[in-house]
């Protein structure tokens, strides 16, 4: 009899076996698949990728800047695969007592199983036995789990067919030809699904006991080993606990008779009352651990993050469900020391019941990565009073933007991208004009204040310490409206709205976007800080210049491994040079006016915040903003190796103005926060721009 013959002789013999067909039944001897044998009788199958190389999904972990400060955990099914040596011996005897005796006999496929089967249910009419072993059952589970089939095709792995029964011999068999019995039962007891949502053993044990998979005792591994075959109905913490222990005491029986235990350690085990300590894996933003509540809106953003990297897919969903399936080790650039930091001091200016909120957030220079984000709020989808959308509860992205958050008017702190601009186009830092108290610009505006005969005409908060003769360091420490107002004519709007874009900062508000698209040469009042943005884009954005030019994209992460344990390269770091180094170092050498300290040139005589940087004692450069009518005030803050942001702002109603009191509050926060958060870091001075670059014949000085 050929090959061909054998396996039609072996599809009909499968049918009687799963459909109990009495025809089929009296056509196919027994004589016959014992004489042959399933090894010759099956045809050899080449394997499928998945399951040659399975990616059965798992979670992914979340973690702060110390790689063990679990975050919390992202996953459709709960899963951490463990080698099978840390499983305990018991558990691997329970498993194999439950669902697969002879596992160590067979070769993938159990005739002896298969013949029991095929005489239950030819003598029954049903399919009340299906004869799968422990390398069946794995078959079934890796095709109706990988995320590299289709819908259609994981469906297919459990259609109670004859079809699928015989696909899942042949891969058995195959499967057995490549990998030894440990290597299976390692890769079964990783991907069986135990109830509760807890797929594979490691995850069941913490699930049911709060325990890991090699501390299991003989009563917990008989217990879930006794689950495998219906699992959600047996499931004693949400199903029938009862039918739970019967089916343990069925597996313990299994084992005294197997030899694998004795007789007086089952009864033992028997008599063990249910003792069960669940325990829950976090799953997304939602289950950050109650205590720390805060981290919820960085773990928002780090989702944000996530479903922008084209690495980890085509689309946003795609994304997010590899997230959740692929078992990532993803060490977060959070600090928690400073996240706990920052939150104390937001709740100094205001607190959670607020109606206005002051978002802040910490970025290191060089990196992007992103230290601490705060506000005053919940992280909760907890129901609000009625009429207040965002406080004291929400999960809406206060700090970085996205949604409906399009950002809040940050005021003067635009106007460093103006002196950038400048400096580019090759005016020097001691550039002067004799700023009026008002100045009649070029750009068209609509009615307002600011509107002279159609034209936008700024004038100077406090023109007795504004106005005169000012150079860039002066009118940047002393923020003086008109002297910005003629450096943007100067310039060209177009190239202060290209330089802010260029160092991060998203137009999310449509109005703005359409204007820096189509009006951007027109767009004089953008200097004043008109468009909306947010903490993260600000602190970003100052950032590059405390990094003397290099910018690099805000991110959450200091690291990713895949479930392999290879490195992600998304996880890295994504810098470039946007700016020449000169100019950067020029723009930080006036940013130190408006904070206190003093420029290389000792050219600075007057700030806005000159209380900043003498309570901080090192070196200190920043800039604060006030919005049309003080409806938001910024604070702003950068050393070399840190850059703090602040916007106190009403996020349900800008026309809620917060009031200039505020920054005085919002300027002592920050000063504590960088006090506190650079307190064991070495003081780095910030390097002196060139004569050429300062036009000054005045040498640098030197120290602080």
């Amino acid at each position: 009899m050929n090959r061909a013959h054998l396996d039609k002789l072996f599809t009909v013999m499968l049918a009687g076996v799963l459909a109990g067909l009495a025809l089929a039944a009296a056509a196919l001897p027994v004589a016959l698949v014992f004489g042959l044998g399933f090894k010759g009788l099956m045809p050899y199958s080449e394997l499928p990728e998945s399951l040659r190389t399975p990616q059965p999904a798992q979670r992914s972990n979340l973690y702060a800047d110390d790689g063990r400060t679990l975050i919390t955990s992202f996953y459709l099914e709960d899963r951490m695969d463990v080698p099978v040596g840390e499983v305990a011996l018991v558990m691997r005897q329970a498993i194999l007592a439950a669902e697969d005796v002879r596992f160590y006999q067979h070769h993938g496929v159990d005739v002896r199983g298969v013949v029991r089967a095929f005489t239950v249910n030819r003598r029954d009419g049903t399919t009340r036995q299906g004869a799968s072993t422990l390398t069946m059952q794995y078959v079934r589970n890796v095709l109706a789990s990988d995320p590299r089939l289709t819908e259609e095709q994981r469906s297919r792995a459990t259609e109670i067919t004859a079809g699928r029964k015989i696909r899942e011999m042949r891969y058995a068999l195959a499967l057995e030809r490549e990998l030894n019995k440990d290597q299976i039962l390692s890769r079964y007891l990783n991907i069986a699904y135990f109830g509760a949502g807890a797929y594979g053993i490691a995850a069941a044990s913490k699930r049911y006991f709060s325990t890991e998979p090699a501390k299991l005792t003989l009563a917990q591994a008989a217990l879930l080993a006794g689950l495998v075959r219906s699992p959600d109905s047996d499931d004693p913490i949400n199903g029938d606990a009862d039918e739970a222990l019967r089916r343990r005491a069925y597996v313990l029986d299994r084992m005294v008779e197997t030899g694998q235990v004795g007789a007086a350690d089952a009864a033992r085990a028997k008599d063990e009352q249910l003792k069960l300590r669940p325990s829950a894996t976090p799953n997304d933003c939602a289950a950050v651990p109650a205590e720390h509540n805060d981290w919820g809106f960085f773990c928002d953003w780090f989702t944000q993050w996530w479903k922008a990297q084209p690495a980890f897919g085509g689309s946003a969903d795609e994304r997010q469900r590899t997230l959740r399936r692929g078992g990532f080790k993803i060490i977060s650039s959070l600090d928690p020391d400073m996240q706990r930091k920052a939150t104390e001091q937001v709740l100094q200016v205001y607190p959670v019941g607020n109606k206005r909120a002051v978002p802040t957030a910490v970025v290191q220079p060089g990196s992007g990565r992103v230290l601490a984000m705060a506000v005053n709020r919940n992280f909760s989808v907890a129901a609000n009073p009625p009429g207040q959308r965002n406080y004291p509860n929400t999960v809406n992205q206060l700090v970085a933007g996205g949604g409906d958050i399009v950002g809040y008017q940050a005021g003067s702190t635009f106007k460093l991208f103006a002196l950038l601009a400048a400096l580019e186009a090759g005016l020097p830092l001691a550039t002067s004009f004799d700023s009026p108290s008002r100045l009649v610009t070029d750009y068209q505006v609509g009615g307002g204040p600011a509107s002279c005969g159609g034209y936008w005409c700024p004038t100077n908060a406090n023109p007795a310490w504004m106005d005169g003769d000012r150079t860039m360091w002066s009118a940047f420490g002393r923020s003086v409206n008109t002297y910005f107002a003629w450096l943007t004519e100067k310039v060209g709007a177009d190239r202060v709205v290209e330089m802010a874009e260029r160092l991060g900062i998203v137009l999310r508000a449509k109005d703005d976007a359409a204007l820096a698209r189509n009006g951007a040469k027109g767009w004089g009042p953008f200097t004043l800080g008109v468009a909306a943005t947010t903490p993260l884009d600000l602190a970003n954005a100052y950032a590059t210049v405390a990094a003397e030019g290099t910018w690099c994209a805000p991110t959450p992460v200091a690291s990713i491994t895949d479930g392999a344990g290879r490195k992600v390269a998304a996880g890295d770091p994504d810098c470039r040079q946007v700016l020449d180094t000169e100019v950067a170092r020029a723009a930080a050498d006036a940013a130190r006016c408006p904070v206190g300290d003093q420029s290389m040139y000792r050219s600075c005589d007057g700030g806005t915040a000159e209380e900043l940087q003498p309570g901080l004692r090192r070196p200190l450069a920043g800039k604060t903003g006030s919005s049309d009518r003080n409806a938001t005030e910024t604070v702003v803050a950068f050393t070399p190796q840190l850059a703090v942001a602040t916007i106190a702002a009403n996020p349900d109603d800008p026309r809620d103005a917060v009031g200039g009191g505020v920054q005085a509050r919002q300027i002592a926060a920050v000063g504590r926060l960088l006090a506190y958060a650079l307190r064991n870091q070495p003081i780095v001075d910030f390097v002196p721009p060139s004569q050429t670059t300062a036009h000054r014949v005045t040498a640098p000085r030197t120290g602080n």
